[in-house]
């Protein structure tokens, strides 16, 4: 059976450099030689976070200390660490977007938490709603641990954040004094149009956390991420940390890859995913456009696709499962669970042919589901 995976946010596998990070790697073990006998530190290899805190000036147009960056494994150890660190104790309240990514749902479910979702639009999280909701939260005498939020490439909408919702963000949370983490993951994934700046950018005073990953631009198998804090609340963070640090040789290979090429191969994997992109608004609006709508994103990997609500959610997936086509449910986004009538498509992974062939699958699947369709037969 052809299986058609739009389920996880994973690059195009033809974009991964293998023959010049093996390169890296040559160079990287006869520079770190007997380094390696070595823990590297709670920090981090320093080659690595002065290449990424470059990565990040560049894009944000501010000064970035590498002495302020930690490396971990993925950027779901930063989301993970950050939860360890800031919350009190289970039923300690995390407030984040109404949908937002699954893993960090699980995670922070999995510590304990209490989350709490904002409505959201198409620029992402809803300020004026979190100023609501963090006065009703305080009127409860309930202190949240933190805002957690992905203000551009929303992970499942792929929202982009203006810059005044940025600024008004900033001022709320500076009003209800509250620690923001920023989850900017997808931040390098980017098609078309401006770019907003960071919060940490906008407001380098902020108490706040910013993840950021190379999962996006290189490859989930690296685990390799970062998280930038300044002090105090960087120590808090450190605190927290028991594993030893990440991996030196991981990350002396990326350093010696990324050192000169960063940008030329993030443009070089931006322009196959692009093109992916649009290529499965093409197959969606042939296939889907009468009955479904779906969000038009300026980066990331995913849309967020809405169906009918007649359509049979467990209908659709064992229809879906049966044809080999493989997509996200939208349950998994909604920090309560709610069987919304929505669902995920990733599209880095997959090929042209896939998306030209597994949507219109996936159509037929959505069609059959739908109640008066059973109803007929």
């Amino acid at each position: 059976m052809r299986v058609y995976d739009f389920g996880s946010g994973r690059t195009d596998p033809g974009s991964f450099p293998t023959a010049q990070l093996a390169e890296a790697a040559r160079q990287a073990v006869l520079e770190l030689g007997p380094e390696l006998v070595k823990y590297p530190g709670e920090m981090g290899h320093l080659g690595l976070r002065q290449v990424m805190a470059a990565r990040e000036a560049r894009r944000e147009g501010v000064a970035v200390s590498s002495e302020h960056m930690v490396l971990t494994n993925g950027s779901m150890q930063g989301v993970t660490l950050v939860a360890e660190a800031l919350m009190r104790g289970p039923g300690d309240v995390i407030v984040t977007e109404e949908y937002t990514y699954s893993g960090t749902i699980g995670a922070y479910k999995g510590l304990g938490a209490r989350l709490v979702g904002v409505p959201q639009d198409e620029e992402g999280m809803c300020v004026d709603a979190l100023d609501e909701t963090l006065t009703g939260l305080e009127r409860q005498g309930t202190s949240p641990a933190f805002v957690y939020t992905l203000t551009t490439y929303q992970n499942p909408t792929g929202a982009v954040m203006s810059t005044p919702r940025r600024r008004q963000l900033i001022e709320v949370a500076r009003k209800h004094q509250v620690i923001v983490v920023e989850d900017n993951c997808y931040g390098d994934v980017h098609f078309e149009g401006p770019v907003p700046p960071t919060l940490y950018a906008l407001d380098p005073e902020l108490p706040s956390v910013y993840l950021c990953s190379l999962s996006k631009i290189l490859g989930p198998g690296l685990r390799l991420g970062y998280l930038l804090a300044r002090p105090p609340l960087l120590e808090r963070l450190l605190d927290r940390r028991y594993d030893g640090g990440n991996s030196a040789l991981a990350a002396a290979i990326c350093a010696t890859f990324f050192r000169d090429r960063l940008w030329d191969h993030v443009a070089h994997t931006n322009g196959i995913l692009r093109e992916k992109r649009d290529t499965l608004f093409v197959a969606l609006e042939e296939n889907l456009g009468d009955i479904c709508t779906w969000t038009r994103p300026v980066g990331g990997m995913f849309l967020w696709v809405g169906f009918p609500k007649d359509v049979g959610q467990q209908k659709l997936a064992a229809l879906a499962a049966e044809r080999g086509v493989i997509y996200a449910r939208g349950s998994a986004f909604h920090v309560h669970n709610e069987p919304v009538p929505f669902l995920r498509l990733a599209f880095g992974f997959c090929s042209l042919a896939d998306i030209r062939e597994g949507i219109p699958v996936l159509g037929e699947c959505i069609r059959q589901a739908r109640a008066g369709v059973l109803a007929a037969t």
